[in-house]
């Protein structure tokens, strides 16, 4: 039986990936059972170990999620047989049909792999051997999107209270939205104009600049930050969750100030079972949404995003004729070459050429 979605449905974290509600016959512990496991084995169940790998590895919750998803869909496309009784050929029909047939871009079939590659070499213990010839979906050259300084202006214009500080911020340092939503106080450098991102993309911690022009509306936010956190600590609570083990640590750090989001969510979530309270930081969704009504709203007919920001960002800096290699560590990329795409602006090609038709 060929692979088919039951139903779908975004889960609005703003992540991008599309959370599958499977039929309750082929959940994770009917395929165990397909397999070969008994009610009564004691071994965790196939995402259970691959969520478990992911986890001890220190994986972020959105690979973990994306790789669960790749991993359900390569076990339903082959009839629900555990991927222990499949290799090399299994795996190749399966990126082949992605490519072919449903057409997918080059990235997503590329992390399909990995996550098909992680369960084999990670939970199942083997290594793949040569897939042979995959057809592997084009990868296209494209230029990122990118807004003029007047288009920056007029979309931050359209914006209002803490959604024009954080695309403010996005622009005026670089962050991606996820960086900027996970800010916490003490990431805040406002003496040396400094924002400390913990944990970017690739498990990376970088400096980056603080724009001077946001240091007075940013004092104002950080003070209305420390009110509702008095708030919350006088109600009872106040606490947030730390990274890693870092509560076990220091168990009083949670109701600590620096330890709070610099956009913290507007209501308290509770805990239905305890009946515990706090407070997580601004959803995605929220701000991505914001910004897509105010790019409407500036009459920009670009596809501009949240991420359009940091492009802009990297883009102007390129413009004002600092370095490559300043842009590279500000944005935190690896390679060099991922921060070469940004030359685009540079006197070179149709910008540095005069037309002909100007001559006449």
């Amino acid at each position: 039986m060929p692979f088919r979605e039951q139903a779908m449905r975004q889960t609005g974290t703003g992540s991008g990936i599309v959370e599958v509600r499977w039929p309750m016959a082929l959940q994770s512990d009917a395929v165990t059972k397909r397999a070969g496991a008994s009610s009564g084995d004691a071994q965790p169940r196939l995402l259970d170990q691959l969520r478990h790998a992911l986890m001890a590895r220190h994986y972020s919750p959105r690979t973990e999620q994306a790789y669960r998803h790749w991993v359900k869909r390569y076990v339903l496309f082959h009839n629900v047989r555990h991927p222990s009784e499949m290799a090399e050929s299994e795996v190749n029909a399966f990126l082949m049909h992605l490519a072919v047939k449903e057409q997918v871009s080059a990235s997503t079939q590329t992390q399909a792999l990995s996550a098909l590659l992680f369960l084999y070499r990670h939970v199942l213990a083997r290594d793949l051997g040569n897939l042979g010839a995959v057809i592997r979906a084009r990868k296209p050259t494209r230029l990122p999107v990118v807004m003029t300084r007047d288009e920056v202006k007029a979309v931050l214009a359209a914006l209002s209270g803490d959604k024009w500080l954080m695309a403010s911020l996005m622009y005026g340092a670089g962050l991606r939205l996820s960086e900027c939503l996970g800010l916490r106080v003490q990431d805040l450098d406002r003496t040396r104009r400094e924002i400390l991102v913990r944990n970017g993309k690739g498990a990376k911690d970088r400096l980056t600049m603080l724009p001077e022009s946001l240091d007075t509306p940013l004092k104002k936010h950080l003070k209305d930050v420390r009110r509702l956190h008095e708030r919350d600590l006088a109600d009872g609570w106040g606490r947030v969750v730390l990274p890693g083990a870092l509560e076990r640590k220091y168990p009083n750090a949670p109701q600590e100030y620096r330890w709070q989001w610099v956009f913290p969510q507007e209501h308290r979530w509770r805990n239905a079972a305890t009946g515990e309270q706090g407070r997580h930081h601004v959803d995605a969704s929220l701000v991505q949404r914001a910004v897509r009504r105010a790019v409407l709203g500036a009459g920009l007919t670009k596809r501009a995003s949240c991420h359009t920001f940091r492009h802009s960002f990297a883009t102007h800096l390129i413009e004002g004729g600092y370095d490559i290699r300043t842009v590279q560590e500000l944005l935190g990329h690896r390679d060099v070459k991922t921060t070469m795409i940004y030359t685009h602006v540079l006197n070179r090609g149709p910008a540095g050429v005069r037309s002909p038709m100007d001559g006449l």
